[in-house]
């Protein structure tokens, strides 16, 4: 018998909050996550995109804010 490949459900991570990927956001790009998280958590709208893994294997998307200017 060949193994399946069961595919872990996608972690974003925005500063301390953590998003665990629900049949919603499954299929989706990071990019149209990011539009869908952006009105909930502005700061991830021009945030920096980094892809890495839990230890378990579970893929973890962080939105890593960029500094800005204020006024």
């Amino acid at each position: 018998m060949s193994e399946q490949n069961i595919s872990k459900p996608r972690v974003f991570k925005t500063g301390a909050t953590r998003i665990v990927e629900d049949t919603n956001m499954a299929g989706l790009s990071n990019e149209e996550i990011r539009t869908l998280l952006k009105s909930s958590y502005p700061e991830v709208a021009n945030a920096t995109i980094r892809e890495s893994q839990l230890e378990d294997g579970t893929p973890l998307i962080e939105f890593l804010p960029q500094p800005g200017r204020k006024g």
